[in-house]
């Protein structure tokens, strides 16, 4: 049976031979015992070995080669990752991994109203200005108060208001038409929102409609037991907001348009990947919802003059003649995106403000004391609040202050280059975009002591230019928010209406997250109850 298995196994006649020695009765005739075929056989059989034995070297050699070409060009896309071509010195920092770069690390929520560690490990290890990459974008990262205060100077000239991709799809900033165009959209959107939310419409009638409101949301919070403020504070904040600019009324819609928004912001912060699944995908159909009903209220509008209102949509509607960009896709993008910011910038405020005066009851003592004195010279006690009485806050406005040096609701200003430049001695690539770190300037220890510590009385001491370099809550330069003095209307006129009315106590929560936007983990319950004199 031997000569059966000899072809099988690939063996050579030198192995036979080694086998069959062992026999005792060796046969000297080999054709006996072996025939000519099972020989060929042999023969065949390692010359097959020998050849497959060679592709494999082949195949291996090849597989070899590939490897290596893959290696180097990783390498080498890995070193242009790292390394980008610039016409000059790129700022210390790292780049990260490819495509995510340092996003992980920038989205770990901490849970401190400090700085968030993504800035300040860096800014310990690299300085004041640092590169990174988030989202799949190369950053360059300010902390500088100077920088910061020149490349705000420099919109339209070496730099434009920029937004994460998220951002950017999510509200349209792309074309001529744009909402972030520098030029005549920007002029536009600037001046048709002070018109409406500006200083004059705040004092003739926008102040007598903010103190309602607050009267009517703090008799219902009192006549429950204990509120999420923060829930409650955006859907008062929304709802009043959206009736100035389009007419909307909760009690009459079916739609409750600050659910939608709180959705939209939970899954804003996304990798702008719109496939079935993502965040981003649900954040972009929650968003069109919103855009159709807004744009559905624009053409009822435009279809029965006879429902105008004189409001925000009535002069965008009005103005769509002479300013051709405005199309009924443009102004339904447009009121989004400044519901949008108003909706969770002041929601923010005013819910960390009361979390810090359920905390201090200093603060609320000498804020009380502020409005009684108010009350005392009216003739009438109850009378309403007037924009002198506004104006003359003093303690008042040193707590929105505080508030809003400490809050910081976004992690920073973004603007992107234009042109090649250099800041102290590094070059910003154009095309590069620039994070622009106020909560740094605003929590820097050798400008505000103890820069965490909710402190009004700090705003005494302190002197207008030392403000003007280290106090950026709304901006600056020609980006500066045009809805700021209704914002600090909206916190003042709740804190006198607060202070002189109502007791308040936190009952649970109150932990805040950056993430790197301010959030509350765990929300905040205040218990309300009607103040007896």
């Amino acid at each position: 049976m031997l000569h059966q298995h000899v072809p099988m196994l690939g063996l050579c006649p030198h192995s036979l031979v080694s086998q069959n020695i062992q026999h005792k009765e060796l046969d000297n005739n080999w054709s006996s015992c072996i025939s000519y075929s099972s020989i060929r056989c042999i023969f065949v059989s390692s010359s097959l070995l020998i050849y497959y034995q060679d592709m494999d070297t082949l195949t291996i050699g090849l597989c070899a080669v590939a490897l290596v070409v893959v290696y180097c060009t990783h390498l080498l896309l890995v070193s242009k990752w790292k390394n980008p071509k610039v016409n000059g010195v790129l700022p210390p920092g790292s780049l990260g991994l490819p495509l995510i770069g340092e996003t992980l690390q920038f989205i770990i929520p901490s849970p401190s109203l400090d700085l968030h560690p993504f800035v300040k490990k860096r800014m310990q290890k690299y300085g004041p200005i640092f590169k990174t990459r988030l989202v799949g974008r190369p950053i360059i990262i300010c902390t500088d108060p100077e920088v910061i205060k020149y490349v705000l100077t420099q919109e339209g000239k070496l730099v434009e208001i920029w937004y994460l991709d998220s951002f950017a799809k999510f509200f349209a900033h792309e074309g001529e038409n744009r909402l972030n165009a520098i030029g005549k959209v920007h002029s536009y959107v600037r001046s048709i929102t002070l018109n409406h939310f500006g200083v004059d419409r705040l004092r003739e009638s926008l102040l007598p409609k903010v103190e309602d409101m607050i009267h009517a949301h703090l008799i219902k919070w009192s006549t429950q037991g204990p509120v999420d403020v923060k829930h409650h504070v955006s859907v008062m904040v929304f709802n009043f907001t959206a009736k100035q600019i389009f007419g909307y009324d909760v009690e009459t819609t079916k739609e409750k348009l600050s659910e939608n928004y709180t959705k939209i912001l939970n899954s804003l912060i996304s990798f702008p990947i719109n496939i079935p699944g993502t965040a981003f995908r649900k954040c972009m159909q929650d968003q069109a919802k919103m855009i159709k009903i807004l744009k559905d209220t624009l053409m009822e509008r435009l279809s029965s003059p006879e429902k105008r209102r004189g409001d925000f949509l009535d002069q965008a509607i009005d103005d769509m003649e002479s300013q051709k960009f405005l199309t009924v896709d443009f102004i339904p993008q447009l009121i989004f995106g400044i519901l949008f910011a108003s909706f969770e910038s002041m929601s923010t405020t005013l819910t960390l403000t009361i979390k810090f005066l359920s905390e201090y009851p200093q603060v609320v003592e000498e804020l009380r004391a502020e409005h009684e004195a108010i009350k005392r010279r009216r003739k009438n006690p109850d009378s309403p609040l007037t924009w002198e009485e506004h104006r003359s806050m003093e303690f008042t406005h040193m707590v929105v202050k505080e508030t809003l040096r400490i809050q910081n609701v976004a992690p920073g200003l973004f603007r992107k280059a234009l042109k090649d430049f250099e800041v102290k001695g590094y070059t910003v690539p154009a095309g590069w975009t620039l994070m622009l770190v106020t909560p740094a300037v605003q929590l820097n220890p050798e400008t505000f002591e103890d820069p965490v510590t909710f402190n009004p009385w700090r705003w005494k001491e302190l002197d207008q230019v030392t403000v003007s370099k280290n106090f950026m809550p709304f901006g600056g330069g020609t980006r500066q928010c045009a809805g700021a003095e209704y914002s600090k209307m909206v916190l003042a006129t709740f804190l006198h209406i607060l202070v002189t009315k109502y007791n308040f106590t936190k009952v649970k929560g109150g932990n805040v997250l950056r993430t790197p936007i301010v959030s509350f983990g765990d929300g905040i319950h205040i218990k309300f109850s009607p103040r007896v004199n």
